[in-house]
């Protein structure tokens, strides 16, 4: 009986002990994004194609002013131009349609301030284009540098505007691209 007793002491002192090093407190995000994108991929003269799609991330509190951000991210679009073959007489008119998708992890710092959490954010992760016009796919090393401020709702619920600058190398040329998003925040 008395080795029973300390064993179930044990393991409940150990389950809190393992408790106690999951995030006591986080976000879950939803919503639209918008991202005006870099089309140097062909090393050609194009206007900056804009994007729409989604984004969501998970975030994870490690500190009260830091946590721990999953984001995941998804644009699709398409692009005409006009390419000048260098062997050929005149124009060759182009359409390009894709879709790029981000996953990226870092560091969000934050500090409420009554109804508002102005954050700011450090993310490093993979991007992945595919053009569905057959002209290839490329995944990359990405990163994104932003911030953003969450509004609350109601106690659980907060809207988010969030403003990134996302870098990616697709097809061995850089693209800088800036991502505005919103929508709404679960937090837990």
């Amino acid at each position: 009986m008395g080795k029973a007793v300390i064993i179930a002491s044990t393991l409940f002192m150990l389950a809190g002990l393992a408790a106690a090093q999951a995030p006591a407190a986080g976000n879950v995000f939803v919503g639209y994004s918008f991202e005006n994108a870099s089309s140097s991929a062909l090393n050609l003269d194009l206007s900056r194609p804009n994007l729409q799609g989604w984004e969501a991330s998970l975030e994870g509190k490690v500190l009260p002013a830091m946590g721990i951000v999953a984001d995941f991210t998804g644009h699709y679009g398409s692009e005409s131009f006009a390419f000048y073959p260098p062997a050929g007489p005149g124009p060759i008119n182009v359409n390009v349609t894709g879709h790029e998708e981000e996953v990226m992890f870092g560091p969000r710092f934050s500090v409420p301030f009554g109804r508002f959490r102005p954050f700011a954010e450090f993310e490093f992760g993979i991007g992945h284009i595919n053009n569905t016009s057959g002209y290839g796919s490329d995944t990359s090393f990405a990163t994104a540098v932003g911030g953003g401020l969450d509004y609350r709702i109601i106690r659980p619920v907060a809207w988010r505007f969030e403003g990134d600058y996302v870098s990616t190398r697709f097809f061995h040329t850089s693209q800088n691209n800036v991502r505005l998003s919103t929508g709404i925040v679960f937090r837990f």
